[in-house]
C-alpha cells in the first residue's frame, strides 16, 4: 500500500531520532514470539485486534477485499506478487512404451509422454483460476519468472513463442492428448493392452488409465480448488483422476522425498514463495527445470529413478556458474534453459499470486523492510519497531504445527518449509545478501574491498580466466584430506578480497578465518566421491554444491585477516554478483536457504552419520525413509549431538579441514561452549545472527527468539532500519492508443512515482530514467522516454518501426530505473491494423 507524503514524515524523523538515543548491538526487537494458527481468518482477526503484531503469511485477494473498512483501518497492508503455483509431473520412465512396473504389476503413465505433459498448458484455463479462485488478485503464469518483476520480461516472452494463452485452448489440448494416446496404443508393446472404451476413458490391462494428483488439502481456498478443477479437465481427456488429498507433510515426503519409481503420484499442485527479491533469474531456471539442481523428480537421490535432461543441465550450469563472456551470451544460455524446460513440461507454471501480508498498524510504529518480490522476510523482523521492543508473530498452518521439517543445517532437505525459514533466517547472518529493496548483493559479514574480472575466449571457444593465481593459494583436497597449495600455472576469471565482520557465535566463541576454512573444507569433502565406500559423500548434496565449488580455484589467507579468493565466475552485468559468488562464510548447507551453524555442530552431525550415534539411531543428511535426518532441535537428535560432542572432546578430535590451523585448546573450548549451550537452551542450533533461539515447545507450537546483544555483534539496532531506506520508482500507468494504423506514430506516456522505501510515501518522480520497448516475437526496439514534468515521461515510437510488422497485437513495456534501486516495469498492448 502507498500513501502520499504527509506530516507523518516529520513524526518519523523524530521517532528515529528518539531511537538513536537508545542504540545497542543487535536487532531492534528484544524478543520475538512465534506461534501458529490453523485458520487464516482467525490469524487475520488476531492481527487486527492486536493479539499478534504480524501475520507472516500471504493472504489472498478475496480474504482482504472481504474485510470491512473498520478492520482494514487497523492493518498495515503489504501487497506483494510473491506467490506462484505450478504443477510437477512424474514422467517415469520418460520413454516408450511409457509403462511402469511396481510390485510385479505394470501401469501406463500418460505423463511419460512429453506431448501430453505439454498439452496441459492448453488444457487448463489460467485466467479462470485467477478470476474464480484468486478473486482477480494474481496473473496467469507460464514460467518461473514472476510477472512484472525486474529482469523477467525476456523469460515471459517465451510464452508468446510457444503460443500459450491465459485462457488455454481446450480443443487443441484434447486433440493432442487423444493423438498421443492413440500413438502409444499402436506401439507393439501396448497393442491390445491400451484401449479407449465407449465410456470415453482409456484403459490399460482392463483398468482405467489413472492420473494420481497430490492435492494440498491444507490450502482449501487455493490449491485444493485448483486440484479439483484440473482433475475435471483431465477426465475430459479420457484420463481418470485419482485425487490424493494430502497435507504438506505427506506431499513433501512422497513427492520430494520419495522415489518416482514407486509411482505413488503423477501430478502435484505445488505452491512457491518467491524466496527473495531478484534482479537475475538464471539460478531459478536451473532450480525449476534442471535435474542437477535437485528439484526435479528423483531429487538426484542415489538409488531413485531420476528425471534426466542433459542439455538443460549443460546450459543452466554454464549460466549459473558464470561460464560465459558477455551479457548477450548469458541471456542465450538462460533463455535456452527455460525453452528446454517449457518443452519438456515436467514442471508447468500456472499462476502468480498477489499475496497480502498484514501487520497491526497501532503496534508497529513505522513500516518495516520487506522484499519487493517476496514479501515479509527476516529483514521485516530485524527492522520492526514497537514501543516495548517485543514482537508477536503468527504463522498459518492447517496442521497446526511450526515443526514440519528437519532443522538440518547440512543437507538439501533441511529447513524445507516457510515455517522453519521464517524463524531460522533471523538466527543467521550470511556473508552477503540480496537487498530486499534493490536485489543487489549487499555485504553482511563479508565485505568485498577489491573485485576484478579478467575473462576471454580461448582458441577452442571456451571462456577462460586471465588472472594468475598465486602459487601459495590453497584449496581443500578431499582425496588428500588436507589444504594444498594450488601450485604453478593456475588461472582464474575473477579475484576478490574480503574483509570480515567477525563477532561471536551465539555460544560466545569468536568467529575467525577457521570457521570459513571448515565450511569450505566440509563442502569439498561431502561433495566429492572418493570411492564406493565413501561415507562422507551424499549424491544430492554433491549435485547441489559441486558445480559452484568447482569454480573456486584457491584462497590466499592474508596477514591482515582478509582473504583473497580466486574463482571462475563471470557476470558482466553486476560486479556485486561476482563478489557474492566468492564470499567465504560459515554455512555448509546445500539447502539453498539462509541457514548456518557453528562448525562443531556440523562436525558432530556428520560423525553421527559416518560413525553412528549413542542411541543407535541411523542418521543421514537428507530425507530418506531408511534413516533419520539430522535435526538441530529434535530432542532425540540433540541428545545424540551432545553425546557426540562429549566423545569428540574426550578424544580431542580435530577435523581434517582445520587441523593445520588450530590446536587442542581451541577445539576443546568450542566443544565445551557447544555442550553448555545445549544444556542451557535444549537445542544445537548455534549460529551467528542477530537473534538466538531461546525457547521452543513443539507441543504448544511456540518459539521465542531473543536479541543477541553481544558487544561483538557488528551492527547496532537501528543500522538496518536506516541502511535499507532507499528511493525507488513505481510505474503508475502507461498511456497509449489501443489501436494504431500503419503509417502512424505511436505516442507513449508513462506516469512514474518516486517512492520512499519501506515507508512507501510517494510523490511524482523527480529523478530516474524510463525506457519504452516495443516487443515483437523474441525481438524488441527500445526508446528513451523524456521527463516532460515531474512524474511524466513521454516518447514516440515512429511509424517506420511498424512498417515491417504484420497486423496484430504487440506489447509495449516500460522500465523505470534509478541507480541503486530495483527497476520497475509495467506493460500494455497496442493493436496494429
Amino acid at each position: 500500500m502507498r500513501r502520499r507524503l504527509t506530516t507523518s514524515v516529520l513524526v518519523m524523523l523524530l521517532l528515529l531520532g528518539g531511537l538513536a538515543l537508545a542504540v545497542q548491538k543487535g536487532p531492534y526487537p528484544d524478543l520475538v514470539y512465534f506461534n501458529v494458527r490453523m485458520s487464516e481468518d482467525i490469524a487475520l482477526k488476531d492481527t487486527a485486534e492486536g493479539m499478534t503484531d504480524i501475520f507472516m503469511w500471504g493472504l489472498s485477494g478475496p480474504q482482504i477485499f472481504g474485510l470491512d473498512q473498520a478492520t482494514r483501518d487497523k492493518l498495515d497492508l503489504y501487497a506483494i506478487p510473491s506467490g506462484s503455483w505450478s504443477l510437477l509431473m512424474n514422467p517415469i520412465p520418460n520413454e516408450a512404451p511409457y509403462v511402469v512396473e511396481v510390485g510385479g504389476k505394470e501401469y501406463f503413465n500418460a505423463f511419460a509422454i512429453r506431448d501430453i505433459r505439454f498439452a496441459i498448458n492448453d488444457l487448463i484455463n489460467r485466467q479462470y483460476l485467477v478470476d474464480e479462485i484468486l478473486g482477480g488478485a494474481g496473473t496467469p503464469a507460464f514460467t518461473m519468472a514472476t510477472t512484472g518483476q525486474p529482469g523477467t520480461y525476456r523469460y515471459n516472452l517465451l510464452a508468446t513463442k510457444f503460443g500459450f494463452t491465459a485462457e488455454g485452448n481446450e480443443a487443441r489440448a484434447l486433440e493432442v492428448i487423444e493423438g498421443s494416446m492413440q500413438a502409444a496404443a499402436n506401439l507393439p508393446e501396448n497393442v491390445g493392452r491400451l484401449v479407449k472404451r465407449a465410456d470415453g476413458f482409456w484403459y490399460f490391462d482392463n483398468e482405467p488409465v489413472t492420473i494420481k494428483i497430490a492435492i494440498r488439502v491444507d490450502d482449501p481456498q487455493g490449491r485444493l480448488k485448483e486440484g479439483d478443477y484440473i482433475a475435471d479437465q483431465l477426465e475430459k481427456a479420457g484420463l481418470k483422476a485419482e485425487k490424493l488429498y494430502w497435507d504438506r507433510i505427506k506431499c513433501s515426503s512422497v513427492v520430494y522425498g520419495g522415489d518416482p519409481a514407486e509411482f505413488t503420484w503423477q501430478m502435484y499442485t505445488e505452491g512457491w514463495g518467491a524466496g527473495a527479491t531478484r534482479a537475475f533469474w538464471e539460478h531459478i531456471v536451473a532450480q525449476m527445470y534442471a535435474p542437477w539442481y535437485g528439484y526435479m523428480p528423483g531429487g538426484m537421490t542415489e538409488g531413485f529413478w531420476n528425471y534426466q535432461q542433459d542439455e538443460i543441465d549443460e546450459v543452466t550450469l554454464n549460466a549459473y556458474t558464470g561460464n560465459f563472456l558477455t551479457e548477450e551470451e548469458y541471456w542465450e544460455l538462460a533463455l535456452r534453459g527455460l525453452e528446454l524446460g517449457l518443452e519438456e513440461a515436467v514442471r508447468i507454471y500456472v499462476v502468480n499470486q498477489l499475496d497480502f501480508f498484514v501487520a497491526n498498524s497501532a503496534r508497529l510504529k513505522q513500516r518495516f523492510a520487506y522484499g519487493l518480490g517476496d514479501g515479509l522476510n527476516t529483514w521485516s523482523i530485524r527492522t520492526a519497531v514497537t514501543d516495548d521492543r517485543t514482537l508477536f508473530i503468527t504463522q498459518f498452518s492447517a496442521m497446526g504445527s511450526l515443526f514440519m521439517d528437519a532443522w538440518d543445517p547440512i543437507g538439501t532437505d533441511g529447513f524445507d518449509s516457510v515455517y522453519s525459514n521464517y524463524i531460522a533466517g533471523n538466527l543467521y547472518d550470511s556473508a552477503m545478501f540480496e537487498s530486499p529493496a534493490s536485489a543487489i548483493p549487499t555485504p553482511l559479514r563479508a565485505v568485498p574491498v577489491e573485485v576484478e574480472t579478467r575473462a576471454r575466449r580461448n582458441e577452442e571457444g571456451d571462456v577462460v580466466g586471465d588472472f594468475d593465481v598465486p602459487t601459495n593459494a590453497i584449496n581443500y583436497c578431499p582425496f588428500n584430506e588436507a589444504w594444498l597449495e594450488v601450485g604453478e600455472g593456475k588461472k582464474s576469471m575473477s579475484m576478490a578480497t574480503y574483509e570480515f565482520r567477525f563477532g561471536n557465535l551465539h555460544h560466545g566463541q569468536p568467529i575467525s578465518i577457521v570457521d570459513f576454512l571448515y565450511a569450505q573444507g566440509f563442502q569439498m569433502e561431502w561433495a566429492n566421491k572418493e570411492g564406493d565406500d565413501d561415507l562422507q559423500y551424499e549424491r544430492a548434496y554433491s549435485s547441489s554444491l559441486k558445480s559452484s565449488l568447482d569454480t573456486i580455484i584457491g584462497w590466499v589467507l592474508n596477514e591482515d585477516d582478509t582473504i583473497t579468493v580466486y574463482f571462475d565466475y563471470n557476470f558482466p552485468a553486476s560486479k556485486e554478483r561476482v563478489a557474492s559468488w566468492g564470499a567465504p562464510g560459515i554455512s555448509v548447507s546445500a539447502s539453498g536457504h539462509a541457514v548456518g551453524c557453528a562448525w562443531e555442530i556440523a562436525e558432530a552431525m556428520s560423525l553421527l552419520v559416518t560413525e553412528g550415534s549413542k542411541s543407535g539411531t541411523s542418521y543421514s543428511i537428507t530425507m530418506d525413509p531408511a534413516f533419520t535426518e539430522v535435526d538441530a532441535i529434535a530432542p532425540a537428535c540433540v541428545k545424540d549431538i551432545r553425546a557426540k560432542l562429549v566423545e569428540m572432546k574426550e578424544r580431542k578430535h580435530i577435523p581434517n579441514y582445520i587441523k593445520e590451523f588450530v590446536d587442542e585448546q581451541y577445539v576443546l573450548e568450542r566443544y565445551d561452549a557447544a555442550i553448555k549451550f545445549i544444556d542451557n537452551y535444549g537445542h544445537a542450533y548455534i549460529s551467528n545472527g542477530p537473534f538466538y533461539l531461546s525457547k521452543f515447545d513443539s507441543t504448544s507450537n511456540f518459539m521465542e527468539l531473543r536479541a543477541f546483544r553481544d558487544p561483538s555483534y557488528p551492527f547496532e539496532d537501528t543500522y538496518w532500519i536506516e541502511e535499507l531506506k532507499v528511493l525507488r520508482l513505481e510505474i503508475d500507468s502507461i498511456e497509449t492508443p489501443a489501436f494504431i494504423g500503419k503509417g502512424s506514430d505511436l505516442p507513449v506516456t508513462v506516469h512514474v512515482a518516486e517512492v520512499t522505501y519501506p515507508i512507501d510515501e510517494a510523490i511524482p518522480a523527480t529523478v530516474g530514467e524510463v525506457t519504452v520497448s516495443l516487443i515483437f516475437g523474441q525481438e524488441s526496439v527500445e526508446f528513451k522516454a523524456v521527463m516532460v514534468q515531474h512524474g511524466v515521461f513521454e516518447c514516440t515510437i515512429p511509424a517506420s518501426v511498424f512498417e515491417k510488422l504484420e497486423s496484430g497485437s504487440y506489447v509495449i513495456m516500460a522500465i523505470a530505473e534509478l541507480e541503486g534501486a530495483i527497476p520497475a516495469s509495467a506493460s500494455t498492448s497496442v493493436v496494429l491494423f
